[in-house]
């Protein structure tokens, strides 16, 4: 049975409040789904590009296509105002993405389309999931070393707090991650983690740029889809678990520390 994360659902007044706090947390904000599957996602040129078109249909900003040297396939819309919409059709991956969305749900209601349309466009069946995806990041600016930052934000841990002490110390890497389960079958995993772009150069050299420190809060189902479930009810369930790992302890442990540290800057 899967473990509860929080004693009872948010109120959906608290979780409005929330959402548009997201942005004032973080200069970037983004939801993004990834569906990675067992077989090879087939379909001709006409499907492919019928699967693109429903998806402009749908959000009609997105107008830009192209393909990547892999034989990966693209649609997005313009990116000069900060906020849009993106997908992608890989050889075993099916991507959507929203950056600096209006709401959460709108985001959720993107990757839904796509869930929605993938199995009958492009002939998806629910055995070969490997893995649905549903990631919410946040990124911030920062010049400077960011490792540092990190250990100055949230702290280390307890066994490395004497040498993160040592004369002379600089952090080269420091990106903490957790990844825990939900079930007993470990088919249902959170990962937060953060990743940092300091290298050794930089500070060797004293030579920083601004660059984004990213905190990824990521839930995953592992393995083919019960007979009963479709692929936009698991990742409306995964979208439930990640915004209430993210609002019940990731809001106050990690972004708003990070965020206040980098202001004082």
């Amino acid at each position: 049975m899967e473990r509860q994360i929080r004693n009872s659902q948010p109120n959906p007044r608290d979780f409005l409040e929330k959402m548009s706090s997201y942005h004032s947390l973080a200069d970037d904000f983004y939801v993004s789904m990834h569906l990675s599957t067992e077989m090879e996602v087939t379909g001709n040129r006409e499907a492919i590009l019928h699967y693109f078109e429903q998806m402009q249909k749908k959000f009609p900003e997105l107008r830009n296509f192209y393909s990547r040297e892999k034989g990966d396939f693209v649609l997005e819309a313009d990116k000069e105002g900060g906020s849009y919409r993106w997908c992608s059709i890989e050889a075993r991956r099916i991507c959507s993405g929203f950056v600096n969305p209006d709401s959460f749900e709108s985001a959720v209601a993107q990757h839904r389309h796509v869930l929605e349309l993938a199995p009958y466009g492009l002939s998806l069946s629910r055995l070969e999931c490997e893995a649905l995806d549903l990631m919410m990041g946040f990124d911030f600016t920062y010049r400077g070393n960011q490792n540092q930052l990190i250990a100055e934000a949230l702290g280390v841990c307890p066994a490395f707090e004497r040498m993160a002490n040592m004369p002379g110390m600089a952090f080269i890497s420091n990106e903490p991650a957790l990844t825990f389960a939900l079930d007993d079958e470990c088919r249902i995993q959170c990962r937060v983690n953060v990743e940092t772009r300091t290298n050794a150069y930089q500070i060797r050299t004293g030579e920083f740029q601004d660059e984004q420190v990213s905190v990824y809060v990521t839930a995953r189902q592992y393995g083919s889809l019960a007979a009963d479930t479709a692929y936009p009810e698991a990742m409306d369930r995964l979208a439930r678990l990640c915004r209430d790992v993210v609002d019940g302890y990731v809001v106050e442990g990690v972004l708003q520390p990070l965020a206040r540290a980098i202001s004082l800057e």
